[in-house]
């Protein structure tokens, strides 16, 4: 059967299937936050807002920098691409509403993989309760995607400046299975099943922790971010966003008893550096930070403090106290 590609039916013959696709998801004023006035067609989305705090992040992903085609699906990739802006709004919780999506695609791609794509988005807009308002295509030799989000948030915004000396440093959940599922993927690494659904999922499908979020601000965290990066590489920026240090004691770190499995001589480098868990990192006096724990359950752990000293430093220490020395560092685009 002959594959439709884009060049095949244009620019608006793709923007209206797509058009199709999204309005299944399409949400009835009761159920949105912001009723959405106008949507995919015009040459912006509308809403209407009432007084309230709203969010705005967005992330490109581009083939051969963030993602590798041959190595994952489209509809893992529109999961992904629409996930990670999802984790940005948790990070400060929120809620996400709308969702603008850019397109760069080559002349020669099938209609039904970005179809596949946009079922992952919607997927994704589905479970976290959002919705794509619109968004642009353009023909590149390399293909990206770029999710711009909208959300809302209460009055406690999570931030990245407001962690001080004395707190407790606190994760979400364990750390360095997506950067073991992607080390899997491109070493062809041999697992057993279990290992391999498991790390590659992870990778492919991170789970933005917006249930985690309001955990957090309910108790009264001030201080969070998404581990995006790697959680030293992370941590570094709240230190030096606010103006501190901090130390992490290794044997404290969550780590999936499969990735252990998996890679018994490196899982702790995977954990402090490997990035894109998208657990949050958060901080909080210790009354705060265990109530978190015990909201939030087995996975959750505190992991270290936040000291005066050395602002912007992580010192990583094993359970003898002794420094551990890092191999490698987290994500950085441009080194």
């Amino acid at each position: 059967m002959h594959a439709v590609k884009v060049r095949d039916i244009g620019e608006f013959g793709l923007i209206k299937s797509i058009q199709e696709l999204v309005n299944r998801c399409v949400q009835t004023s009761e159920e949105a936050t912001f009723p959405l006035l106008l949507g995919i067609g015009d040459d912006a989305a509308a809403w209407r807002t009432t007084e309230a705090t709203e969010l705005a992040t967005t992330d490109t992903l581009v083939d051969g920098v963030h993602f590798r085609s041959d190595l994952i699906s489209w509809e893992d990739l529109g999961w992904k691409a629409m996930a990670v802006n999802l984790s940005d709004i948790a990070a400060m919780g929120g809620s996400p509403i709308y969702a603008l999506v850019t397109l760069g695609l080559s002349p020669e791609t099938d209609v039904e993989d970005v179809h596949a794509l946009y079922e992952g988005m919607i997927s994704a807009c589905l479970q976290y309760h959002c919705r794509i308002a619109g968004g642009d295509m353009v023909q590149s030799p390399v293909t990206f995607i770029t999710v711009a989000m909208t959300g809302v948030a209460g009055e406690s915004v999570l931030t990245r400046h407001e962690s001080k000396p004395g707190e407790l440093i606190a994760v979400t959940g364990p750390l360095g299975c997506a950067a073991g599922g992607l080390q899997a993927l491109l070493q062809d690494t041999a697992l057993e099943l279990e290992q391999s659904r498991h790390l590659y999922k992870a990778h492919n499908r991170p789970i933005p922790r917006l249930d985690a979020c309001q955990v957090l601000v309910s108790c009264g965290v001030n201080a969070a971010m998404d581990i995006s990066d790697g959680l030293t590489d992370d941590l570094s920026k709240m230190c030096v966003s606010s103006g501190v240090g901090a130390i992490i004691h290794a044997h404290h770190v969550p780590i999936d008893s499969l990735l252990k499995a998996a890679f018994p001589q490196t899982y702790l480098q995977l954990a402090l550096n490997g990035g894109e868990d998208y657990e949050l990192l958060f901080t909080g006096n210790e009354e705060v930070i265990l109530n978190v724990i015990a909201e939030l359950g087995l996975h959750a752990a505190i992991i270290g403090r936040i000291v005066a000293e050395h602002p912007g430093e992580v010192q990583v220490l094993d359970e003898s106290g002794v420094e551990i020395q890092l191999n490698q560092h987290g994500w950085d685009h441009f080194k």
